[in-house]
């Protein structure tokens, strides 16, 4: 019998060699594997096998480099069922619905993208007189470190991108999800040259070490707003280009023309995808006074009817919460909302008694515009719906926040749905939909909520060096 993923990249538990560390599943606390702890002399080394493997990858070309990642998106394939049960062990997703199956998925389908966009490079000047052109090399090395709500495909996200322009990677994935980032990369590289694409596994203080590094040409970091500004710092001390997508607090405004019943799965959806665990998640739903008690029954019918629990449980569609912390923010902040008068109208009330970081389908109605779980990220299955009479006091109420990752506008008019989207200080902002990602659209926040982008050929440009050529 051949040797699993998991075994694979499995750490020896303490007192067998080497640094480690339990990995356990958020939905039945069960032990699933030992990590294991890179040391400082193992990112060196990684660091230096990248910086070796760096110019015989540029030199391989584009066409070469999008054959070879090509190849990793069929090894995804072949091994898409393996990852997709580790993932939902691991991160506590289920298989089913927009989950664990669907992130392996996009795995594959962001490296098929992104192998087939055009290189990038134009012709800026051709007017007889004067010839330039803009070509875009690669940086060197890039430092890729993720988050533990999507550690698959936002590890693709980042590598994907860099890979093709002719970079070498080192991923550092969170201390909470590091297994499924493991068995990602082992997949990978039965494909990519050695060296190219190296991780390492640690905590925070790696995680500086790595963003510090002088061996490092450009940093990519997805989560908190208060890492992000500590990446920032470390970049600023090589002079290193970075690519942040940092916290968001999207908003949903609702506009009077619009069908409640009929908008109800996908406001469902563009809030409670991952279990809510998502940056660019629907985190405040704005209606108007007129839709109301409509669109809170119609929310209720939906989400009543979505299924929770153990993500290999394959009737399941929402899973735990990955961690105990983001649990208690969740329940501090509907807590705190039922506390000051909003009304509960579906959820809010776990079970102390089963296992694992379950937290209920929660939706909250009459609640303040100012209460904090609507002006704190909740990150996780609490969506506060907020009352509104007047149009313009929403748009001010969505923008007033720090953060602009995402948000969006549901109206059965698209043209005042764009006019309305174009007053949103977003980075993207989707109409009658939320949170819907393409490889082929360029995605970023402002403010807050991060800077540059990914995806598409901006996503491309992004992670390379920018040459004009002159004559």
């Amino acid at each position: 019998m051949s040797q699993s993923l998991l075994e694979k990249i499995s750490a020896t538990q303490p007192g067998g060699g080497g640094e480690s560390t339990p990995i356990y599943d958020p939905a039945t606390a069960e032990l699933i594997a030992y990590a294991p702890q890179h040391s400082t002399d193992d990112l060196e080394e990684v660091l230096r096998r990248a910086v070796e493997a760096q110019p015989g990858w540029a030199a391989c070309g584009h066409d070469e480099r999008s054959r070879v990642l090509h190849r990793a998106a069929d090894a995804i394939d072949a091994h898409a069922e393996e990852l997709a049960v580790l993932l939902s062990r691991e991160q506590g997703k289920p298989l089913n619905g927009p989950n664990a199956r669907f992130e392996v998925g996009a795995c594959a389908a962001w490296l098929r993208a992104n192998a087939d966009f055009p290189t990038p490079g134009e012709v800026l000047v051709d007017d007889g007189e004067t010839y330039a052109e803009m070509h875009y090399e690669p940086l060197g090395v890039v430092a890729a470190i993720g988050p533990w709500n999507w550690p698959m495909m936002i590890s693709v996200w980042q590598l994907a991108a860099a890979l093709r322009m002719g970079n070498t990677v080192v991923l550092k994935p969170s201390e909470y999800t590091p297994l499924s980032v493991l068995a990602l990369v082992e997949v990978l590289n039965t494909e990519i040259p050695e060296g190219v694409l190296g991780i390492v596994c640690g905590d925070g203080q790696l995680g500086k070490a790595l963003s510090e590094h002088p061996a490092v040409n450009k940093i990519m970091f997805t989560g908190s707003i208060d890492t992000g500004r500590s990446i920032m710092a470390a970049a600023a001390q090589h002079l290193n280009p970075i690519t942040l997508e940092l916290g968001g607090n999207d908003p949903g405004i609702i506009l009077d023309d619009v069908d409640p019943v009929a908008i109800a799965e996908g406001l469902f959806w563009g809030a409670f995808i991952n279990t809510g665990q998502t940056c660019a998640a629907l985190k405040r739903l704005y209606v108007p006074d007129e839709l109301y008690e409509a669109v809170c029954e119609s929310l209720v019918d939906v989400a009543s009817q979505m299924p929770m629990g153990n993500g290999l449980d394959e009737a399941n569609v929402l899973g735990p919460l990955q961690n105990k912390a983001q649990f208690e923010v969740v329940k501090n902040l509907v807590d705190q909302a039922r506390d000051a008068g909003a009304k509960i109208l579906l959820g809010g009330n776990p079970e102390d008694s089963q296992p694992g970081f379950f937290y209920p389908t929660t939706l909250v109605a009459d609640i303040d515009p100012h209460a904090r779980l609507v002006v704190e990220e909740q990150f996780g299955p609490a969506l506060p719906i907020v009352r509104y009479h007047d149009l313009e006091q929403a748009i001010t109420w969505a923008n007033e926040l720090e953060t602009g990752l995402g948000a969006s506008v549901w109206s059965a008019d698209p043209e005042r749905a764009r006019e309305v989207a174009s007053r949103i200080q977003a980075g993207t902002v989707w109409i009658n939909a939320h949170g819907a990602v393409d490889p082929r659209i360029p995605f970023g926040g402002i403010k807050s909520s991060g800077m540059g982008m990914e995806f598409g050929i901006e996503g491309l440009k992004n992670v390379a060096a920018p040459k004009v050529v002159n004559g």
